[in-house]
């Protein structure tokens, strides 16, 4: 088989290694390929979009400036990940700001709930009770405790290995499969009348 491209992870690495040199447009690479991942990110923090913009653009500044101690022990984007993560929960607590608004589809709907059911039911009904499990989800989420909404987050709307997320949260591999497991049980708790139903 014919070996493709580098890797995402390759690929990061050298354009990291460019910037530690002194080379700033291998950055601006960086940038445009991650920055609306970081932004769709930051917007589940920040729910007026331009600050989510703004505080997107520290993020990146952020990382811009402590390039220089990335030492790849872990992805690139793990480690810009977990920069914006800290950028946008800094912005949050400087504003006094205790509730967060996600912002979950029908797509990140079945994503989490892992519920094949929810596929293909485009009749009127089923679209409304979409809507209905949408709200469920959504509130379902909100009420998890962090670390559990983090890791859930984390695994079906970002797509990264419980090995990324336990280097995201600084935790073992086993409290992450342990978070991801007990978000999921209480989100199916709060989708099982409605499934039922449909």
């Amino acid at each position: 088989m014919k070996e493709q491209s580098l890797s995402n992870a390759e690929s990061d690495k050298i354009l990291v290694l460019k910037v530690q040199q002194g080379d700033k447009s291998a950055f601006d690479l960086l940038v445009i390929k991650y920055q609306h991942r970081i932004i769709q990110l930051v917007n589940r923090y920040v729910k007026d979009p331009s600050e989510a913009q703004d505080v997107a653009q520290e993020a990146f500044i952020k990382a811009y400036r402590a390039l220089g101690n990335f030492r790849g022990d872990s992805a690139f984007y793990t480690w810009l990940y977990r920069i914006a993560i800290n950028t946008a929960k800094n912005y949050l607590v400087s504003r006094n700001r205790r509730y967060f608004d996600y912002q979950v589809d029908i797509q990140d709907a079945e994503q989490v709930a892992n519920a094949p059911q929810l596929k293909g039911m485009d009749t009127p009904e089923n679209l409304l009770l979409n809507d209905e499990i949408v709200s469920v989800i959504k509130l379902a989420i909100e009420k998890l405790p962090e670390e559990m909404k983090m890791a859930i987050m984390l695994r079906e709307f970002d797509g990264l290995s419980y090995e990324e997320i336990a280097e995201t949260m600084e935790c073992p591999v086993g409290t992450v499969r342990s978070r991801i497991f007990r978000a999921r049980e209480a989100i199916d708790e709060k989708l099982s009348p409605l499934l039922d139903k449909g």
